[in-house]
């Protein structure tokens, strides 16, 4: 197939779907490298036109070799560069001007010890960008093209890949090798390993994975992004082309925190921006191989998870309680089956057995067969069950035979997402798998990775009801103008600050600037007592923690001894505040904007207070956010459960909250590129809606320069 996405540049794809390739190294000699180039090609069906290039060489297997790319008789669609680092700026000059449209880098592309001039990345991606050259590597393994029989690799793989729905692009090369060996009957269309990435990136590659009419699912290997605004990008039209990203993202990027002064940034931490981008477009984001596998092969069984959650059919009552607390640690809703699918099971099940969900339906009777599937057909049916399971160990035990025969059943009579899950990988028996995996039926091995494969599956599901419409972009762009032309022209006092969140109809506590006692002492006669003074010394973020913040004052005394105080120690410009009536029942907040040199700006959701960083809870997201979004974000924090009251305290206003918080995502959208970082700490939350009682902003630093 080719790929049909208008971005897909033509170098590209006369790399991807070469029909002219030029090995560059080819060698007869068996085990060596430049030998096994020409020979993954040959073994891989390849059905175009193949020019070996040696000067050691007349033919190499009954192919003519030229001693240089530039002896070749046209200009080539691919050349593979088969050469060492010292060799490799030459050879990729020589074939640029020989016309060669894309090149396969095998070496790292590294500098060379002791070399004068500017790196030799920089001078391979010059050459390329002379020549307009798509370049696969440094550092990598190649690619395969299994609907084109296009193997660019230098690295042994089964004769026998088949095509299939599947694409993977990794940054690692063992990754590649591994799952392209994969026991487990995945198929892949294309697989590409980038390596360095030196000209072209994962984020292209993507694009034209996206573009093929075969591509169900595409995995993904990654550590870094090195185009950031192409790659999301990417990830927006597999949204709009409703094809799923699973994703193993490892490493830890260097966040975008050059300031400390904002709580944002340091509770975002430095992987909050791949965290926001992947809950922006839905990317399915895995811990391990073995997981990535599991979620991969479920999906490609390509059934939507109904509404609902998980219900499974066990053999061991021990088992079934370690898939329940396993479900329960990774947040897998499991399916409520109603009275009449209880009454239906009480039925079918053995004495002693509950009619429960999860289902321990042990029978060792000859009517296993009959009990199991009239079971499985009862939790299928049940109204909330999204997926159901088979979950027993695949052995290779002949007395275990039933269970094969079960799943085969369920699976052509079932219409929602059906599996088998086993608990130990290393007990699947692979005859008994391959007979199900033919018929389609997934097979995932492990509790845990399973379970967290079919909780993919339901955030797959949850993803695609939200309604895109809702977090248009709706500027205010008189208030946009006003405020960008404010930020600029210098730092913002927390008084401004309170005036910014409350043109995006944030709701704030009232305060006043003063710089003497008897401004004090008359802004708090018009705020009304009692109130807060703190510090506006300038450079000072966090006031507590120079102890320049007095609470309660309920008195003109005690207002003239804070003010005194803090103006000996920190200077005379302060901020008055109101104080807010407290609650039992209220929470403290913490709502933040942080900008990210990747991604841009990236809103913040977490517990507040003083121990706000200390607190490994919050949740970031790229903004506009809905109400409906703000709300997930905010049900999915572990504070949640304090907002539905604890103790006989009342619920907070969580509709209250989420306003807020998508408010803010409203003001990072406008004002993002002259913000650094926001923070709101604390909002209070109660019964009857939320406050802003401290607010910092901190502006960018190119504006910061400008200004």
């Amino acid at each position: 197939m080719t790929a049909t996405h208008s971005a897909v540049a033509p170098a590209l794809q006369a790399m991807l779907e070469a029909r002219t390739v030029a090995v560059v190294g080819a060698s007869a000699r068996h085990g060596s490298f430049g030998y096994e180039l020409l020979n993954q090609l040959r073994a891989g069906g390849f059905d175009g036109t193949i020019y070996p290039v040696n000067p050691r060489y007349a033919e190499i297997d009954g192919l003519p070799c030229a001693p240089s790319i530039a002896d070749v008789r046209e200009p080539v669609d691919l050349a593979i560069l088969g050469v060492g680092n010292t060799s490799l700026e030459a050879t990729l000059r020589t074939a640029g001007e020989s016309g060669a449209r894309s090149a396969l880098i095998c070496a790292s592309g590294h500098a060379i010890d002791g070399a004068e001039g500017s790196p030799l990345p920089e001078r391979l991606q010059a050459i390329a960008s002379q020549y307009g050259m798509a370049i696969c590597g440094g550092n990598g393994m190649g690619f395969i093209n299994l609907e084109r029989r296009l193997r660019a690799t230098g690295y042994s793989q089964d004769l026998d890949l088949l095509p299939g729905p599947v694409t993977f692009l990794t940054q690692s090369g063992s990754s590649f090798s591994a799952l392209l060996r994969n026991r487990r009957g995945i198929r892949f269309n294309l697989a590409v390993s980038g390596g360095d990435e030196l000209v072209t990136t994962m984020a292209e590659y993507l694009e034209y994975a996206l573009g093929l009419e075969s591509t169900r699912v595409v995995a993904i290997f990654m550590e870094a992004i090195r185009a950031p605004e192409r790659f999301r990008r990417a990830l927006e039209l597999a949204v709009v082309r409703d094809i799923p990203i699973v994703t193993l993202k490892v490493g830890r990027g260097e966040f975008a925190r050059r300031m400390v002064t904002a709580h944002s940034g340091a509770i975002a931490g430095e992987d909050a921006a791949f965290e926001a981008l992947f809950e922006h477009t839905g990317v399915l984001r895995v811990q391990g191989l073995d997981e990535l596998a599991d979620t991969v092969e479920l999906l490609c069984a390509g059934r939507v998870a109904a509404p609902g959650g998980l219900a499974t059919l066990h053999d061991s009552g021990g088992e079934r309680t370690h898939l329940i607390d396993v479900a329960a640690t990774y947040g897998v809703a499991l399916a409520s089956i109603s009275e009449a699918t209880q009454d239906r099971l009480a039925t079918i099940l053995g004495a002693g057995l509950p009619p429960v969900n999860p289902l321990d339906a042990w029978d060792t009777s000859e009517t296993a067969y009959d009990v199991f599937t009239s079971c499985l057909r009862a939790l299928h049916d049940d109204p909330d069950t999204a997926a159901v399971a088979l979950a027993v160990d695949l052995v290779a035990d002949e007395r275990e035979d039933v269970y094969p025969a079960v799943a085969l059943q369920i699976a052509a009579e079932s219409t929602k997402p059906f599996a088998v899950l086993s608990n130990l990988r290393s007990a699947v028996d692979p005859d008994k798998a391959r007979a199900l995996r033919d018929a389609g039926i997934p097979v995932l091995e492990g509790t845990e990775t399973g379970i967290r494969a079919i909780g993919h599956l339901f955030a797959r599901r949850d993803f695609r009801l939200r309604h895109p419409a809702d977090e248009s972009q709706r500027i205010d762009s008189q208030r946009m103008h006003h405020w960008r032309a404010r930020i600029r022209s210098g730092p913002l006092t927390e008084v401004a600050a309170m005036d910014l969140l409350a043109a995006y109809a944030i709701p704030t506590v009232r305060c006043l600037e003063v710089d003497t006692v008897e401004a004090a002492v008359d802004a708090a006669a018009r705020i009304g007592w009692p109130v807060a003074l703190k510090t506006a010394a300038p450079g000072v973020a966090h006031k507590t923690d120079c102890d320049g913040v007095r609470l309660d004052l309920a008195d003109e005394a005690a207002l003239r001894r804070a003010y005194l105080d803090i103006a000996a120690r920190l200077g005379s410009r302060m901020t008055m505040a109101a104080m807010v009536a407290r609650s039992p029942g209220d929470v403290e907040m913490h709502l933040g904007v942080v900008v990210d040199e990747q991604f841009g700006p990236l809103v913040v959701v977490a517990a507040g207070g003083l121990l706000v960083e200390a607190y490994d809870d919050r949740r970031v997201a790229i903004p506009p956010i809905s109400l409906d979004r703000a709300s997930a974000l905010i049900d999915r924090l572990r504070v949640s459960r304090v907002l539905d009251g604890v103790r006989g305290r009342p619920p907070v206003d969580r509709q209250a909250i989420a306003h807020a918080l998508s408010a803010l995502s409203q003001l990072a959208v406008e004002l993002g590129d002259v913000l650094a970082a926001v923070d709101i700490n604390p909002l209070i939350a109660g019964a009857h809606g939320c406050i802003a009682v401290d607010a910092l902003v901190i502006r960018a630093y190119t504006t910061q320069a400008a200004g």
